[in-house]
């Protein structure tokens, strides 16, 4: 019998307030890859993370961060609501390490108020769904995928991640099952 690499993923909350979002996120993820779901302890903001010009925090700091809580065969999600950004992006939605299996999400540009829009919950909550699944997925060593109505399909835009949706494409899909020994 092989060895599965990953047996539970654990959600690490940084500074995101909103806990009936946590709790769907953690049943989402559950439902969505089989596999135990826990919520770990909370976590400070990465105090050398913020950039002041920016009035944007550093993503990659915070997987730095997230190590800190990482047990063996252990997938770490992160979630923030700060904004975050990479080196030569404007921002990011979430961002991945699969050397380490640990990854971040930010809540704060799924909110349609972040554009001046009415708010909407349940399209909110699928946006973190999205945004949690396709990093994840990363964490499993997918790459980005053709298929724009798979959610390993890049977002360029807050579009992007509302068209696709939270569901792996069947190829993907097999990678996911595999990585996770579902099979």
């Amino acid at each position: 019998m092989r060895e599965c690499n990953f047996k539970s993923i654990k959600i690490v909350n940084f500074d995101w307030e909103d806990k009936e979002g946590l709790a769907f996120l953690l049943v989402k993820l559950q439902e969505i890859f089989r596999i135990p779901v826990t919520i770990g302890p909370q976590a400070s903001l990465p105090h050398n993370a913020f950039n002041v010009l920016r009035k944007q925090y550093l993503a990659s700091s915070f997987l730095e961060t997230l190590l800190l809580y990482k047990q063996d065969k252990e997938i770490v999600l992160g979630v923030t609501a700060q904004d975050i950004y990479e080196p030569n992006l404007n921002f990011v939605f979430g961002v991945a390490t699969p050397i380490y299996a640990v990854a971040l999400i930010s809540t704060a540009r799924l909110h349609n108020s972040f554009y001046g829009l009415p708010e909407d919950r349940n399209l909110f909550l699928k946006r973190v769904i999205t945004e949690a699944v396709h990093e994840i997925g990363h964490t499993l060593g997918l790459k980005h995928c053709p298929n724009p109505h798979c959610v390993m399909h890049f977002s360029n835009t807050l579009a992007d991640t509302d068209a696709k949706g939270y569901n792996f494409c069947p190829q993907c899909w097999k990678k996911v099952e595999k990585a996770l020994c579902l099979t």
